[in-house]
């Protein structure tokens, strides 16, 4: 607490309102930023963190009645490294600047805002004092970046509008600023030296803000969607969305009939466990608030609600309370009925940068409910070490081996981790808890211990990354279910070649005793950068077979605004009785015209399902992010791990921002 108090008040900005605006068009212009309050003297996060950062950066913040101001103007010996123009990717797997705002200066949540030379955005929520990151939020802002004779300049103005603060004269937010380098895998921020890169308790304090709530209090985004299918008749469809700010720190959403029809197929996976696969959530809806759902035991899985008529959301805070609660109408499925489903989640701030929660998950198909509810802690001791912890009672139709709970101390360092986590599942927990939840495996009490540790070289060797994971569990009657032992070492040469070696040892116990083992080895060029080759190759014994896991990636820019990614994997199995033996290509194509005019294709088969899926979608964002026209064919979607099922189909979707 010290430590985090003198930080803050070592690194302080005075804010100053602009006179006007400045233009955001990449070119700081010394009138336009002329009084804004000044930053500098960047501190290493890696590769040598709290040495002074190799190259200089400077940053102007200014500020008027409705947006942030923040200009960066970044000094480079060599070329910057600028590739991806794709929103929300990487960013800083290039040459990148990024924002970091605690707007509530709570100390331990907030929004990052990054960009590259290009002017490609990457936004998103930090919460747990940088602990959980959720990059799929997304925001209404505007930056721009431009090449300079010395390196090159950036320029973003954030609307205050777009993220939740509280009004009033004389406010205080938390701040930091930073940047990467790639090919020196340097990142270095203005407050430091930083235990983590989203550590909010470790930011500076931008002071003297007077803030009034925006005087827009509704945001409404309508869409209309018609679509032509080969061999059935073509329909439309529409759908609104409406988000309206109760205070400026809490907002409701609304939606009815949302609209999933052009997002990415799921792509496949080779699973070599016999549980269920985890998938990412794509969908809109369900993107705002979704950090705080990340708990261990994981209570809420937001894939098992589909095809939803519509919903409601409130998520914002009040106080030292984060409130989240969602409630979504889903359609009959075959032959499951109508499900409606709700979740609440209350967080209080504890203990400085610590909070508690209480989670509420349900289902309620024709009046019988199904789900959970529990507790759960994250709480800090000291910079580097915390507890984590959490307490589950499920509900439904089985009534013992109902409980779960887990305990995970831990310590954290910039170039190192260690934990020690106790879990407890019930016989019966996922029973009921999995309508809502994950629960990949119940009837379950585990000890896991891990230990990571990151050096730095100077020599040809410029990273060494070691990585140890020991688990068992036991049945709750008390037998050995299982063990695993994990060890990983990868290593990053100054040459831009980086390799890694993996070896697993695992007892599972099944119908009968399954000793695995597999080894993986992996080598690839230029990984750091966007620009990359990296190849794989996994063997050993899985279950009853020996099994070859060939897998491969690249990406490559062909020009500046046209990228080409491919992933294979290639599985052998023998003995296969299944016929599990398959082959996976997945590619993807981007041509950016503008940052906000491009078109995207994805390309995926699994030969063991005869799966062959292919989407084109032409965008172009006239309202960013929100407001857009589509026009996308997709052929060949199934749902995750079946085989295509859909012929020939041309959307044609136009969505509004009110």
């Amino acid at each position: 607490m010290f430590a985090a108090a003198l930080a803050d008040s070592t690194f302080v900005l005075t804010a100053r309102r602009a006179s006007a605006p400045p233009s955001i068009d990449g070119t700081i212009g010394l009138a336009e930023w002329a009084g804004a309050a000044t930053a500098g003297s960047f501190l290493q996060y890696s590769p040598r963190r709290g040495d002074a950062a190799s190259q200089p950066t400077q940053v102007l913040v200014t500020y008027d009645s409705t947006h942030l101001y923040v200009a960066f103007r970044v000094s480079e010996a060599d070329e910057p490294t600028a590739q991806l123009t794709r929103r929300d990717a990487a960013l800083l797997d290039d040459d990148a600047v990024t924002i970091l705002l605690d707007t509530y200066h709570d100390r331990r949540s907030g929004y990052y805002f990054t960009t590259n030379l290009l002017g490609t955005q990457a936004d998103g929520r930090v919460a747990d004092d940088g602990r959980t990151i959720d990059g799929s939020w997304d925001a209404s802002w505007r930056s721009a970046a431009r090449r300079t004779a010395d390196g090159w300049e950036a320029e973003f103005a954030i609307p205050f509008a777009s993220v939740a603060f509280r009004a009033g004269e004389n406010r205080s937010w938390g701040v930091n600023f930073g940047r990467s380098r790639r090919r020196t895998l340097e990142q270095s921020y203005w407050a430091g030296p930083l235990d983590n890169p989203y550590r909010m308790s470790q930011a500076g304090r931008l002071e003297g803000l007077q803030l009034s709530a925006p005087p827009k209090r509704h945001q409404l985004i309508a869409y209309a969607l018609t679509q032509a299918q080969e061999g059935q008749r073509g329909h439309g469809d529409g759908g609104v969305d409406l988000r309206y700010a109760i205070t400026p720190q809490m907002a409701f959403t609304g939606t009815l009939n949302p609209d999933f029809a052009t997002i990415e197929a799921d792509v496949e996976q080779v699973n070599l466990s016999r549980f269920e696969v985890s998938l990412p959530e794509k969908r809109p809806y369900f993107v705002e608030g979704g950090e705080l759902f990340r708990q261990r035991i994981r209570t809420f899985y937001t894939r098992r609600i589909s095809d939803i008529r519509g919903g409601a959301k409130l998520f914002g805070r009040q106080g030292p309370w984060t409130l989240a609660a969602i409630y979504a109408d889903a359609d009959a499925s075959g032959t499951r009925p109508e499900a409606r489903y709700s979740v609440v989640r209350a967080q209080r701030d504890v203990f400085g940068r610590s909070n508690v929660a209480l989670l509420a998950a349900d289902r309620d198909t024709m009046g019988q409910h199904q789900g959970s509810a529990g507790l759960d802690a994250n709480i800090f001791f000291t910079k580097s070490t915390g507890l984590t912890a959490q307490a589950v009672l499920s509900h439904g139709p089985y009534s013992d081996g109902v409980m779960a709970f887990f305990v995970r101390p831990s310590y954290d360092s910039p170039t190192g981790h260690a934990h020690v986590r106790y879990t407890d599942l019930g016989a019966r927990f996922a029973d009921n808890a999995n309508v809502v939840g994950f629960i990949r495996d119940d009837d379950r009490r585990e000890v896991d211990v891990a230990i990571e540790k990151t050096v730095f070289s100077r020599g040809n060797v410029e990273r060494l990354e070691y990585g140890s994971n020991y688990n068992a569990f036991w049945s709750q009657s008390g037998p050995l279910r299982g063990w695993e032992v994990r060890q990983d070492i990868g290593v990053d040469f100054r040459n831009r070649i980086s390799a890694g070696v993996g070896h697993v040892e695992d007892l599972q116990r099944f119908e009968q005793d399954f000793r695995n083992r597999r080894t993986d080895v992996s080598i690839g060029f230029n990984t750091r950068e966007y620009q990359a080759v990296e190849v794989a190759y996994e063997f050993g014994h899985n279950f009853r077979s020996d099994l070859g896991l060939w897998s491969a990636q690249a990406a490559y820019k062909v020009t500046a605004a046209l990228s080409v990614e491919y992933e294979l994997e290639r599985l052998t199995l023998s003995p296969d009785p299944d016929s599990e033996s398959t082959w996976i290509h997945v590619g993807r194509v981007n041509q950016f015209f503008t940052k906000d005019l491009f078109l995207r294709l994805f390309y995926q088969t699994n030969a063991a399902i005869d799966r062959r899926n292919l989407q084109a979608v032409f965008v172009w964002r006239y309202l960013p992010p929100f407001g857009t026209l589509q026009l996308a064919y997709q052929r060949g979607t199934a749902a995750f791990g079946t085989r295509s099922d859909q012929g020939n189909t041309i959307f044609v979707k136009a969505t509004a921002l009110f």
